[in-house]
């Protein structure tokens, strides 16, 4: 039996000016569209099957807090439209900031994000995805409890379609902000503590009514994302909403949300490469 020698092998002489022999070109990264979605309908899905208890109870809290505000709370009144846009917002702070915060504290936690930085998608795909699905999850929840709020405290159902901007622009302003607590906390459980006292802060600066509160905790209540997201739902209970003000306060949101996500993007690519 003869042996042929490799160098008159067909194509040998090609391989030898390309580079190694038998060396392969790695595949074009992933597109940003179609990664964004596959990653939101991944999130998605997992977030129906694991996080439903946890929407029920951050939509029970909400409904919760109004029936205790409402034995002091005037129906009908300026405090009722902000308890009720206050409590319906924060179903998008509990998952949003909470459980994303939570959700990226333990990827980063147990390798999780090791599994992302093997996939060619982009950073941002993941960041947008999950905070996307998490965002989505919401509006069941919020629905409902702004639907219960206003029947018990007598305002107009007239404009709850705004939430379909309020949901979408808040959450992301949150989400964004919950996934950066997660992932630039050094450990799980700090992410855990820090989504508990976003969540614990957006309660506390976005139900009660801003007229009621001192001038100190008022300038605090305007640097959190989703007191915007309450003011421009409360101002839609008026009889006539100043629709100039809405969509300015829905602007901050966005503009907040933007800076918030950016921010996470830049926290997932500093985690994923330790």
């Amino acid at each position: 039996m003869s042996v042929v020698p490799a160098e008159m092998l067909p194509g040998a002489a090609a391989e030898e000016a390309d580079g190694a022999p038998g060396e392969e070109e790695l595949g074009p990264r992933a597109r940003m569209w179609p990664s964004l979605v596959a990653v939101y309908r991944a999130q998605l899905s997992r977030a129906r099957v694991a996080r439903i208890p946890l929407l029920f109870v951050a939509t029970f809290q909400s409904v919760g807090i109004m029936i205790m505000l409402r034995g002091v709370v005037d129906a009908g009144g300026d405090d009722a439209r902000f308890v009720v846009a206050g409590g319906s917002v924060l179903v998008v702070a509990f998952v949003g900031l909470n459980l994303l915060a939570q959700y990226f504290g333990q990827l980063r936690g147990n390798g999780g994000l090791d599994h992302y930085a093997t996939l060619p998608v982009p950073p941002a795909a993941v960041v947008l995805g999950a905070a996307g699905a998490y965002a989505s999850f919401t509006v069941p929840g919020t629905v409902v409890t702004a639907i219960f709020g206003s029947v018990l405290f007598g305002l107009p159902l007239a404009h709850l379609w705004v939430l379909l901007a309020v949901i979408p622009l808040a959450g992301a302003a949150l989400s964004g902000l919950g996934a950066a607590l997660g992932l630039l906390a050094p450990r799980p459980e700090l992410a855990t503590l820090l989504g508990q006292l976003g969540m614990s802060v957006a309660l506390l600066l976005g139900v009660l009514p801003a007229d009621r509160m001192p001038e100190l905790v008022r300038f605090a209540r305007d640097l959190l994302p989703s007191t915007y997201g309450v003011e421009a739902f409360a101002r839609t209970f008026g009889p006539h909403p100043d629709w100039a003000f809405v969509v300015g306060d829905l602007a901050v949101c966005a503009g907040v949300g933007v800076a918030s996500l950016t921010v996470a993007t830049w926290a997932y690519r500093r985690a994923a490469v330790r």
